[in-house]
């Protein structure tokens, strides 16, 4: 499973990395991973300090750091 999040991690940065700050849905839509996968993808960025989250207009946004 490590392995499944660490994929899905490369994933989502490649995504950011390609289209600078995006909502979590243009993300999922980017990557095709389900949403709970993707919130696990997060959490590893995250972890690492490479993802940076903001709420605008209720919609959660995230960029790389």
């Amino acid at each position: 499973m490590v392995e499944f999040i660490g994929t899905n991690a490369g994933l989502v940065w490649s995504a950011l990395s390609e289209g600078g700050k995006q909502s979590v849905k243009e993300v999922r839509k980017a990557t095709k991973i389900k949403e709970k996968d993707l919130y696990a993808a997060f959490g590893w960025l995250a972890k690492e300090g490479k993802l940076f989250f903001e709420e605008a207009d209720d919609e959660l946004f995230v960029r790389l750091v």
